[in-house]
């Protein structure tokens, strides 16, 4: 399979995503769109400058007939004559200016693009902020599938290592052939779970690479030991767990519950930023619709020439044939009765406004959840750290004595497997509890609104980013 060409770190793999996620890159579209948006609404109130030539060649000068008693008082007053009225060449043209000087729903068209500009901004953010916390999580399960596969492994060498022992024993008559049968058994059974243990972490890291926005095929491998990884501590002595320990405590953890937190969360939450600019997007329209009661004023200026000529065209015919007009305008026009249509869409947007609200207040509640959730988790994995820890070394030091005990013909193969087994659920345990502190770790940041690598200000975000 192909490969990364490295060994990835957690801050590798964030900067992958953020740069190459295709959510990033939609919403990266999205806010240049808000960008061509602002220029549109502010095309609405630019002047609108037009200029127009038209040329007509008369193959045959049209003929009108009128009364012949214009021209002859003594001619019957139901003769008529034909007169030919135009020349064999007709020049038009001329450039024409019209500025708004008022229109409420433009002018609220531009204070309205910049909110929606923001609004995707925010969603651009809130985005990035889901995409860290999502491949942390990826990241982290992981490296526990990465710890299973190890462990089981550790496990099988240690059987391997008991068996052979066990087969000395046997030869010298110190053990019987069952003991030897039971952990050739253990082995066989152990070989099924090493390979369901490598397809997922094979599967972890097809998950991974998806969030990266890379080939799902590539074959690669992810710094971190949680083995080693003290979750009571700011520092590590493990190089492998750097990047881990770095971008665990670039957010503080506060677990106090204090409300002032909270509402501080709710400023910093992206879903509840962008219902606040949805909202005020929606007063905009409210405004915009109201406005379709006033008045549209609109200025104009026309400068036009025309000419006329018989015989061969000659552009825009000569000083004598040729003649300039220019006027200027100011046009009011106001609406006065066009059905039930605005005060429904003044309704509708009121409703819009309130069922906001109710998403608004949603939107808290679910981040209260998400907080306290995130904060239960935390703290579990923070009270039963020691006494795992704790487990993790006594079981290591139960199995150095089991297997003293069975070489010396002291213990038996049955208590050999109890201190292995008792070892291997520690070592997962272990795995599995810093495992959830760190998911829990990465959902409280989320929760509160303050993601690693993801700001206030999303510039150099968004010039990591390549459309392609």
């Amino acid at each position: 399979p192909d490969s990364v060409g490295k060994t990835i770190n957690l801050e590798q793999a964030i900067q992958i995503a953020l740069a190459n996620n295709t959510q990033m890159k939609r919403s990266l579209l999205s806010v240049q769109d808000a960008d061509q948006q602002i220029r549109t609404a502010w095309s609405n109130v630019m002047p609108n400058i037009a200029a127009s030539a038209n040329y007509t060649r008369n193959l045959e000068v049209p003929v009108n007939f009128i009364p012949a008693i214009i021209f002859d008082s003594s001619a019957d007053p139901d003769e008529l004559t034909p007169i030919a009225f135009g020349t064999d060449n007709a020049w038009q043209g001329g450039f024409s200016v019209s500025q708004t000087i008022f229109s409420g729903q433009a002018f609220v068209g531009i204070s309205a693009s910049e909110l929606y500009k923001t609004a995707q901004n925010e969603s651009m953010r809130a985005i990035a902020q889901g995409i860290v916390t999502q491949t942390r999580i990826s990241y982290y399960q992981a490296l526990v599938a990465k710890e299973k596969v190890r462990l089981i492994k550790a496990q099988i060498e240690r059987v391997q290592k008991n068996l052979s022992d066990s087969k000395i024993l046997l030869e010298q008559g110190f053990t019987d052939e069952y003991s030897v049968l039971q952990l050739e058994v253990q082995l066989s059974n152990l070989e099924p779970q090493q390979i369901k243990a490598e397809y997922d972490l094979r599967n972890t890291h097809q998950q991974i690479l998806d969030v990266m926005g890379l080939p799902v095929h590539l074959s690669i491998d992810l710094k971190g030991d949680l083995g080693l990884f003290n979750v009571d501590e700011v520092e590590t002595n493990s190089s492998q767990n750097e990047e881990l320990k770095k971008i665990d405590t670039l957010i503080p953890l506060a677990l106090s519950g204090d409300s002032a937190y909270t509402n501080q969360a709710f400023d910093l939450r992206g879903d509840i930023r962008i219902l606040d600019v949805q909202e005020s997007l929606q007063q905009k329209q409210l405004i915009a619709n109201k406005s379709t009661y006033l008045p549209n004023i609109v200025a104009s200026y026309n400068l036009n020439w025309a000419a006329s000529q018989s015989g061969s065209p000659v552009f825009f015919g000569t000083e004598d044939n040729r003649a300039r007009s220019q006027t200027i305008s100011l046009g009011v026009q106001v609406p006065l009765f066009q059905g039930f249509k605005r005060d429904a869409a003044i309704q509708q947007s009121k409703i819009q406004i309130k069922d906001t609200q109710l998403q608004l207040f949603q939107a808290k509640q679910t981040a209260n959840k998400e907080i306290y959730t995130a904060t239960q988790g935390l703290q579990q994995a923070l009270k039963t750290s020691d006494a795992l820890k704790k487990a993790l070394t006594q079981a290591n030091k139960g199995y150095d004595r089991a297997v003293i005990r069975f070489k010396n013909g002291i213990g038996s193969q049955q208590e050999l497997n109890d201190a292995e087994l008792q070892l291997q659920q520690a070592e997962i345990n272990y795995a599995q509890m810093v495992s959830g502190y760190l998911i829990a770790k990465a959902q409280y940041d989320q929760a509160i609104g303050q993601v690693p690598f993801v700001g206030e200000n999303i510039h150099k975000i968004k010039e990591n980013i390549e459309l392609k």
